[in-house]
């Protein structure tokens, strides 16, 4: 039994799989986030918005997109990756209370926490997780052990939980990073991630022996699989981007409603 998604090389079945490893990650996400703001009472909204994040996780992590983007179809693991980078990170952070940050603000984590998310170091430093994550050594290296699936996936989300904590989390509070400068990052981000969409999109051949070599999953070829992997980076990835932008230029345009009246 295999207790995290990864790649197997056996035929492709519809058959439903258990991952246990995955159940238990998600059970300790909910209990860390339970523990995290005891005493803090947070509301309805931050609650179903922690809760829609966690499931974005479980659907990306678990059977059957789990295992189809672990070692079947380059498409499906690029859906993983809008989902454990760019959905869930955004929705985790914006499910936590601000009094339970304010109270972890002067721990040493925190501090460690603090320095990574500064808006340059976290824009640099995801734009080099999703060029390595997306590198062919890589992602071949990495997916044929359980171990390695993991490590990949947790690279994501950590990457994703750096990237928007500038944006998203009101803690710690950063006066020179206003509206205006938070949709200009989102928009930055949108731009740097062209490189990987290129070279996946416009391929003469496959990149990855992982998928190359799989066992085939409906009718598209390795190359149209890859080409598609392109695309919904290109086209998911600036969905959720532009629409966060979106989200912010209308919070921006209330606040100074508010300032004006």
């Amino acid at each position: 039994m295999q207790w995290w998604c990864a790649a197997q090389g056996i035929p492709w079945s519809w058959s439903w799989r258990p991952y246990p490893g995955v159940w238990l990650f998600i059970a300790l996400l909910l209990l860390a986030y339970r523990r995290f703001t005891r005493g803090s009472r947070p509301s309805r909204a931050e609650l179903t918005r922690f809760g829609v994040g966690a499931l974005a996780l479980w659907v990306a992590l678990d059977w059957p997109v789990g295992a189809l983007g672990s070692g079947y179809l380059a498409s499906v693991h690029m859906v993983q990756f809008l989902l454990i980078a760019l959905l869930a990170p955004p929705l985790l952070i914006a499910g936590l209370p601000r009094r339970a940050l304010q109270r972890a603000a002067g721990s040493r984590l925190a501090g460690v926490a603090g320095a990574l998310s500064r808006p340059l170091i976290a824009l640099l430093l995801f734009q080099t997780v999703v060029i390595a994550t997306h590198w062919p050594g890589v992602v071949d290296g990495l997916m044929g052990s359980q171990a390695g699936s993991l490590v990949l996936d947790m690279v994501w989300l950590g990457g994703g939980l750096v990237f928007w904590w500038p944006v998203v989390s009101p803690v710690p509070h950063r006066p020179r990073f206003p509206f205006g400068v938070r949709i200009c990052y989102l928009i930055a981000s949108t731009v740097l991630m062209t490189l990987p969409y290129i070279f996946l999109t416009f391929a003469e051949l496959p990149f990855y022996a992982t998928y190359e070599l799989a066992p085939p999953v409906g009718i598209l070829s390795a190359g149209e699989d890859q080409r598609m992997a392109g695309l919904i980076m290109r086209i998911g990835g600036g969905a959720i981007l532009w629409t966060a932008a979106g989200v912010l230029f209308w919070l921006w345009y209330r606040s100074e409603n508010e300032t004006a009246r």
